[in-house]
């Protein structure tokens, strides 16, 4: 298993395109997984899941990926939050 703590950088937070991204990314890897926000965990693969969130402008996520491709999983969805998205 990866983990690794995630900070949301984008100024508007995980909100819709987002979410969309990080949910698109996952779903090409066959690993379990799944962000942690203050012990609520959800499925990085669901939308309506990671909007749920909540996630704001420098909220701190737990990422974890369980499986057979989890370590490049893990780096990849890093990387998205790193690039804020690519919203600024």
């Amino acid at each position: 298993m990866v983990e690794k703590i995630l900070t949301v950088q984008n100024r508007a937070g995980i909100h819709a395109r987002p979410a969309a991204i990080i949910a698109q990314t996952a779903n090409k890897f066959q690993a379990e997984i799944t962000l942690i926000r203050e012990g609520t965990a959800v499925n990085a693969k669901s939308i309506m899941g990671v909007i749920a969130m909540g996630a704001g402008y420098n909220t701190t996520l737990t990422l974890k990926a369980e499986g057979e491709d989890e370590t490049e999983a893990a780096n990849i969805i890093e990387d998205l939050f790193n690039k804020k998205f690519e919203e600024e």
